[in-house]
C-alpha cells in the first residue's frame, strides 16, 4: 500500500512538471521571437531541434552580419539587471567557446557571439517582457 500510494504522488509530481516545461516552452518562445525581432542578424542555436523548455541559446551578429564578441552584450545586460551566460552552466568560468555549440557546427566565433538565456517556473510573462524593452536600445548603441 504505501509504494502505491508513493507512486500515486511521483504521478502527481511528474504531470506537474509536464505543464510546468509547457509554460516555459511558451516563455522561452516569446523570448526568441522578440530578440530575433529587435536584433536583426541574430540566430536560434539549435532552432527546429528537440531542445530544453527553460532554456534558448541565441547568437548575435553586429550590424554588418559578423558574429559579435557577446562579452560587450552580457555586460550591458547585466547592467540592466539581466542575468544571461556565454557557456553552459557546467562549464561556467571557461574562456574556450562551448564544445556544445561547436559540435553543433558552429564557428568557435559564432559560438563566442552566443548568449544562453535560462527560464524557471518561476519566470513570468512580464520578466520577458521586461527583457525584450532592453533589446532594441541595446542593438542601437552596439550599431552606432
Amino acid at each position: 500500500m504505501p509504494a502505491i500510494v508513493g507512486f500515486g504522488a511521483a504521478a502527481n509530481r511528474a504531470a506537474a512538471s509536464v505543464a510546468e516545461a509547457g509554460g516555459m516552452a511558451i516563455l522561452r518562445d516569446r523570448l526568441e521571437r522578440g530578440v530575433l525581432a529587435a536584433w536583426p542578424g541574430s540566430r536560434v542555436n539549435g532552432e527546429g531541434a528537440a531542445r530544453l523548455s527553460n532554456t534558448s541559446n541565441i547568437r548575435f551578429a553586429d550590424p554588418q552580419g559578423r558574429p559579435l564578441d557577446a562579452e560587450e552584450l552580457l555586460m550591458r545586460l547585466d547592467r540592466a539587471g539581466i542575468a544571461v551566460s556565454m557557456g553552459a552552466a557546467c562549464a561556467s568560468g571557461g574562456n574556450e567557446p562551448s564544445h556544445v555549440l561547436t559540435a553543433m557546427g558552429l564557428t568557435p566565433a559564432e559560438a563566442a557571439a552566443s548568449l544562453r538565456f535560462s527560464l524557471s517556473r518561476y519566470s513570468t510573462a512580464e520578466e520577458v517582457e521586461s527583457v525584450l524593452n532592453e533589446f532594441p536600445a541595446l542593438y542601437a548603441r552596439i550599431a552606432a
